[in-house]
């Protein structure tokens, strides 16, 4: 089902962002040996930045928190439960005139089993120490150095 808020905004400087009032996406993290992994989206070709590695994530509807929308995305991008994630924090990540994205961190028990819809090409558990290998999604990159130490 669309949510209100599926669609384009342009920038001041003329720049395109999908999600009329933003966007949000979950950094999922869970123990593994002695590091923690988080759970990574591998985007399909035909979406924004596609071919890269992000966050399930996506647009805001007018009614929710950048809380509720990143838990919501990851329900319907990776079949993650609500009921399997612990919310840590928000923050915004990337901000401009009028937008924004919020990186909601959140925390699983165990590796939780995913189930990707069209717009994941994979779904990977990684390790921290490996995610800036991956030719991530440029907005993770840019602020992935600052959301590690988080985790």
């Amino acid at each position: 089902m669309r949510g209100d808020g599926d669609g384009w905004v342009f920038g001041l400087d003329g720049a395109r962002y999908w999600g009329r009032f933003g966007a949000a996406g979950l950094l999922l993290c869970a123990p593994v040996d002695d590091d923690v992994a988080v759970l990574l989206q591998h985007r399909a070709i035909w979406s924004h930045q596609g071919g890269t590695w992000g966050l399930p994530g996506g647009a805001r509807d007018s009614h929710e928190t950048a809380e509720q929308a990143a838990v919501r995305e990851a329900n319907e991008e990776a079949g993650i439960a609500a009921s399997d994630v612990d919310v840590v924090e928000a923050i915004v990540t990337f901000q401009t005139e009028g937008w924004n994205y919020t990186t909601v961190i959140a925390k699983a028990p165990t590796l939780i089993a995913t189930v990707g819809n069209a717009e994941s090409a994979e779904l990977r558990w990684v390790p921290a120490t490996e995610v800036a290998a991956l030719p991530l999604h440029p907005g993770l990159a840019t602020s992935w150095p600052d959301l590690r130490p988080r985790l």
